[in-house]
Formats: structure tokens, sequence, C-alpha cells
């Protein structure tokens, strides 16, 4: 008697379980469609990264030029303290990021 009431109960919860799979929300149209088409279609395999060519003489030269400008900026610091703002140093501020971005973004692939 026991095992029938066991059996009968575990019966019970595997046919509630599949009724609950199945009842879940529509899938919207289109979606078994893109699913198939996806499922079909051939793999290509990912096309390979061609390295970039980097120009030394122009990382060379951006780099100095970073230099000149990064070596200014204590004394025009030192001028700000003072209470005098030079005229070209947020132009010169934009420079050293707009330069560093760049160098940064050759090196790094």
């Amino acid at each position: 008697m026991r095992f029938s009431a066991v059996g009968l109960l575990l019966v019970l919860i595997v046919a509630w379980l599949a009724g609950a799979q199945s009842s879940t929300r529509p899938m919207p149209p289109g979606v078994r469609e893109g699913e198939d088409k996806i499922n079909n279609e051939a793999m290509e395999p990912p096309k390979a990264l061609v390295p970039r060519r980097v120009d030394p003489a122009q990382l060379k030269s951006e780099a100095a030029e970073l230099q000149t400008l990064a070596n200014a900026m204590p004394g025009e610091v030192d001028q700000v303290t003072k209470g005098m703002l030079p005229k070209d140093m947020t132009e010169n501020l934009k420079k050293i990021e707009k330069l560093a971005k760049h160098i940064r973004s050759e090196v790094t692939p």
C-alpha cells in the first residue's frame, strides 16, 4: 500500500512538471525561424586579425612632442598657483591628452 501511494505521488509530480513546462510563455513570431536559420547555416571561421603597421618614426616624434609639452607643465602650474593662467595651457593639456590617446591606440592591440 505504501509503495503504491509513493508511486502515485511520483506520477502526479512528474505529470504536473510536464504540464508546467508546456505552459510556458508563447514564443514571439520569427524566433523559431531565426533559430532554424542560425542552426542550419554553416559556421564561418573567425577572420584572422591583421596586425597593424606601426610607424616608429611617427611614434617617436609624437612621444618627443608629448615630452616637450609635459615638461612645460610644471612651470605653467606654478604660474596658475600665483594667480596667472597661461593662455595656451588648456590647448597644451588637450594636445597632451590627444597625443597620449593616439600613442596608446597605436601601441595596444
